[in-house]
């Protein structure tokens, strides 16, 4: 299948999230005792509700975006990577749903992303809605034939039809032989960022990293060049 897909079709993307609070005590009531329920899936030994409320910002309904990075191979052989990024999520969700709209105007287009399908794609369409967002066609799957789907999720092309193990964009890029930058933040490190440093640039030089990281894992996958420093360009917003 993928040495018949034009990567020039391909949007590659990667978001990050946050709690929607800095701290636990902040939210408000009703929500803090949906979270206490909602917490014991993740509390170990003698963690409590609040002591892993950073970790809320992998649930759609406890979390916002706070940036999306998305790239694509343009007709000039060059990878674009522009972000979205902001406190206000709805903005930035707003500007992100109008550009998949145009990107996707033709039907041979594709989404691509690390976990996309377990995690990025299904968060920015939960997002979407609680925001008040039409979503795109491409993030609603709703009455959809699974191969109607145009998304690609390099995690699962490495399982190979293994579902039962979880390999990270980090691990897999290792091992693949891709370089890795050595100075990004890690992804548990992201809530202390945003909301203490309150450096969200820092995060989205982070989340650009990961998109072009995608990017290069895709085309080992077909055993093609991995793309040049000089190829790639950040796009201003």
């Amino acid at each position: 299948m993928l040495e018949h897909v034009d990567i020039k079709n391909i949007l590659f993307l990667d978001i990050e999230t946050v709690p929607q609070h800095p701290q636990f005590m902040e939210v408000q009531e009703e929500m803090r005792k949906l979270w206490e329920k909602k917490s014991k899936q993740i509390i170990r030994d003698e963690s409590t509700a609040e002591s892993v409320y950073r970790q809320a910002g992998i649930y759609a309904e406890f979390g916002k975006i706070v940036c999306v990075s998305c790239g694509y191979l343009n007709s000039e052989n060059k990878f674009r990577i522009k972000s979205f990024a902001g406190d206000d999520e709805k903005k930035l969700l707003t500007e992100f749903a109008g550009m998949l709209n145009k990107f996707f105007s033709a039907s041979d287009k594709l989404l691509c992303a690390h976990n996309g399908k377990e995690f990025d794609f299904p968060f920015l369409a939960r997002r979407m809605v609680i925001n008040g967002i039409r979503l795109p066609a491409v993030l609603n799957n709703a009455g959809k034939k699974p191969w109607e789907v145009n998304h690609i999720d390099t995690m699962e092309l490495w399982k190979f039809g293994d579902y039962k193990s979880y390999t990270s964009l980090l691990l897999l890029a290792t091992i693949l032989g891709i370089p890795t930058p050595k100075d990004d933040i890690d992804g548990s490190m992201v809530w202390e960022v945003y909301w203490k440093e309150k450096n969200l640039q820092r995060i989205v030089t982070y989340c650009q990293k990961d998109v072009l990281t995608v990017a290069q894992i895709f085309l080992r996958f077909r055993c093609e060049p991995l793309l040049s420093e000089s190829q790639v360009e950040i796009v201003e917003a």
